[in-house]
């Protein structure tokens, strides 16, 4: 694992209540030695250098480390909730949390093995901890498309800065038969920086091309009836679920999402911000 300059560490972005309760936070874990990687607007100013102020403190576990990881908070005295039992469970001290996450809001992308595999080091807050993969904040970001939150600007930064940097073949592995999705935000980087465009290797773009031709020469899918907008958005494309007539395409294989699953996320959508991130997750702040 390599040091990732953090830039530095948001101590300016967080005020120094909310910043101690994240100190001692990740310093318990640590301490604790439970698996975990720090995301959201952290791991994005390692990767990017862009400092934004942040309200909460992402952390990535495993489903299984969930229950040791609230122990453990609940023994500092702080409450907390599994907030949405199929990706998202909080840390509250007073006014200030933490989200414990697990999956994605479209259950798309659990937590799993793979995303502890090369993980880079940074001094989070003034600890040493271990960052979530860029491949993985990328793939997370790339499925959040709500009218309130587009993470595309978050992609194109992550590619701007680290293009040399990706794991590609990893990349195309872990967007699987999602690979339009990987394609569109590839030619949005060519669109938003033409002088960068060579920075994403030739043999991506030619191999996601040739999917699309070969895919646009077969016959329509099997399965007319399927709105896979839902894994998106799970606002803006409930009409063709619900109006519609569309199968949810969040209760396909694609997603590890039950109908109890997409009601409770569903019903979210009128709660505060704060109670309800991004539509697949706000994975990586």
């Amino acid at each position: 694992m390599s040091s990732v300059p953090l830039a530095p560490s948001l101590e300016d972005e967080v005020p120094p209540h909310t910043a101690a309760f994240f100190r001692r936070a990740l310093q318990v874990l640590v301490d604790a030695a439970v698996p975990f990687l720090v995301g959201g607007a952290f791991a994005h100013a390692c990767f990017t250098g862009i400092r934004r102020s942040t309200k909460d403190l992402d952390l990535f576990v495993r489903r299984e480390h969930y229950d040791r990881v609230v122990s453990l908070m609940e023994a500092q005295g702080w409450r907390t909730e599994l907030t949405y039992p199929h990706w998202l469970g909080k840390v509250y001290a007073g006014e200030d949390f933490i989200d414990l996450i697990f999956n994605s809001g479209n259950g798309m992308t659990p937590v799993d093995e793979r995303w502890f595999v090369g993980n880079a080091e940074a001094d989070v807050l003034g600890v040493p901890v271990r960052v979530a993969n860029m491949e993985d904040s990328l793939l997370s970001k790339a499925f959040i498309m709500e009218r309130e939150r587009y993470d595309g600007a978050d992609i194109a930064h992550l590619l701007h800065a680290n293009a040399e940097r990706v794991d590609w073949t990893g990349l195309l592995e872990r967007f699987g038969p999602n690979w339009r999705v990987l394609l569109a935000h590839l030619t949005l980087f060519g669109f938003v920086y033409p002088g960068e465009r060579h920075r994403v290797p030739n043999w991506v773009m030619e191999q996601l091309i040739a999917r699309l031709a070969a895919e646009t020469r077969q016959p329509p899918s099997e399965d007319l009836r399927v709105c896979a907008g839902t894994l998106l958005s799970r606002a803006q494309y409930l009409y063709d679920v619900e109006q519609l007539g569309y199968v949810d395409g969040r209760l396909t294989p694609a997603s590890t999402m039950t109908r109890e699953d997409v009601a409770r996320w569903t019903d979210a959508i009128a709660q505060p911000q704060a109670d309800a991130p991004g539509a697949a997750g706000k994975a990586t702040g």
